[in-house]
């Protein structure tokens, strides 16, 4: 009763918060929807990523089979040409011998700019065990190379892309869950991704927090939105290019305890998908709504677009990207038996 409470007066002071800030600054178009595949070779999927390819298709990853934790679980992707998606294809599995195979999680794809597709993905029993893991591709992910580990203490990026600094740095938002202890972390690259070295964020004040994503301010501020269990999202910021970032602090942002992703557009403004909700009994509630907000600075967000606004059902762990020609593509699960993709114009 008290937690349900709690919610109830934090979403009227979320919402009144809101409201101070009513000056619309763009509208959403829709351009294209529609999922990823039919008939799939898996039961359940989830967590999806998208990357456009050097050859201006797209493409979209996630991990499906039985059901999440399940030993099958594998990391499966798509093409999306003029023809249409291709057939499901699979990319990664957990099978480390004859007799033993993990699930994985967790597939993010990532281009670098000397043209090489990477396919980041995690592998063990639960998130508390996993592992990092990732391919290479050279010929827009047509082919891969074999399945290589992460050193001890780096895991890749957690859930969300890592972006490119104007220095050329690779800044990829990673995290920990460990238990009751979730803590996010960056994971910096000064040589296109082939070393890293792992900077801490300071988690003095007890949030739980995992799966950045990561934004690029005017000002060259980067800011990380997170996940947490605050029942809205948590945000830190870094004036440096990543060294060092300040002591979290909650946003207006509503959040369930769900998956987020944003992007930076090219015009400078900021996009985010996001569950506006607070979380509830259930793991999955709040996971019904889904929607689109934009921001000009960072802070102050309005919603622009509801991808989903259903009284029941999961549609969460949204990734976004903006392609060379200026349309916003989104990937979302939608209730753990395909992946609906989205593309929005601004």
């Amino acid at each position: 009763m008290l937690r349900h409470l709690f919610s109830i007066v934090l979403l009227i002071v979320c919402t009144s918060l809101s409201a101070q800030h009513t000056t619309k600054i763009m509208d959403a178009t829709l351009v294209e929807e529609g999922f990823i595949f039919s008939n799939p070779p898996f039961k359940q999927c989830h967590a999806s990523t998208v990357v456009q390819l050097s050859d201006g298709n797209l493409m979209a990853a996630w991990f499906g089979g039985t059901y999440e934790r399940h030993p099958d679980v594998c990391i499966w992707g798509a093409i999306k040409s003029t023809d249409g998606w291709s057939q499901p294809v699979l990319l990664a599995d957990g099978i480390m011998n004859d007799t033993l195979r993990y699930p994985t999680w967790n597939p993010v794809l990532f281009k670098t700019q000397s043209q090489e597709l990477y396919l980041y993905y995690k592998v063990g029993p639960s998130p508390n065990d996993w592992w990092g893991m990732y391919k290479k591709s050279t010929d827009n992910g047509q082919t891969w190379s074999s399945a290589a580990r992460f050193p001890d203490g780096l895991l890749g990026p957690i859930k969300n892309k890592p972006i490119y600094l104007g220095n050329g740095r690779i800044i990829s938002p990673s995290s920990v869950e460990n238990g009751d202890e979730w803590h996010a972390h960056m994971e910096v690259s000064d040589d296109d991704g082939q070393s890293w070295t792992k900077v801490p964020i300071d988690t003095s004040k007890g949030f739980k927090l995992i799966q950045p994503t990561l934004l690029t301010l005017s000002d060259g501020t980067i800011l990380a939105l997170m996940r947490s269990n605050q029942n809205c999202i948590v945000e830190s910021r870094s004036t440096d290019n990543g060294n060092n970032w300040t002591v979290p602090q909650r946003t207006r942002l509503l959040n369930p305890n769900s998956g987020i992703d944003a992007v930076t557009l090219s015009s400078g403004l900021h996009v985010l998908v996001n569950n506006p909700a607070p979380s509830g009994k259930d793991w999955s509630d709040g996971r019904n709504k889904l929607y689109v907000m934009i921001s000009a600075d960072g802070e102050n967000w309005q919603e622009v677009y509801k991808l989903e606004d259903n009284t029941l059902g999961e549609y969460s762990y949204p990734a976004i990207i903006e392609t060379a020609d200026g349309l916003v593509h989104i990937t979302y699960t939608s209730n753990r038996s395909n992946i609906r993709h989205v593309v929005l114009k601004f």
